[in-house]
């Protein structure tokens, strides 16, 4: 069964050159961290990857234009998170679980390293 995404989840960018944090948008929390939904993709959720080396990127295709590919600050410019969880809600918005994936517009693909749930004891 997948984990929620919570805030403090480690996330990768295919193209990206360094993990990323993410924060979650709400206050709906998963074993005492804010779990996220599917529209969680704003620079307050998803900050930069370290330096992007996409091609499709303009800045990096202006700066390798001369040569070898130069790698250039990222700015994710990201789609909703597909697929979202098909049993955990949020505000009527599907909960973020460590399955889903979603596209930057430079065409790099966005994962869930580390879900950043801890698991439930019950006593």
């Amino acid at each position: 069964m997948p984990n929620l995404v919570c805030t403090g989840a480690t996330l990768q960018c295919s193209f990206g050159t360094t993990p990323a944090t993410f924060a979650a948008s709400g206050t709906q929390t998963s074993a005492g961290s804010p779990a996220g939904v599917v529209t969680d993709t704003a620079p307050a959720n998803v900050p930069p990857f370290g330096m992007c080396m996409s091609l499709s990127n303009p800045q990096v295709a202006a700066a390798s234009s001369a040569g070898p590919l130069v790698p250039q600050p990222c700015q994710p410019v990201l789609s909703p998170w597909s697929p979202g969880s098909a049993r955990v809600t949020i505000g009527d918005v599907a909960a973020l679980d460590d399955s889903s994936e979603c596209i930057c517009t430079w065409g790099g693909v966005v994962t869930v390293s580390a879900a950043g749930q801890t698991a439930a004891t019950l006593q």
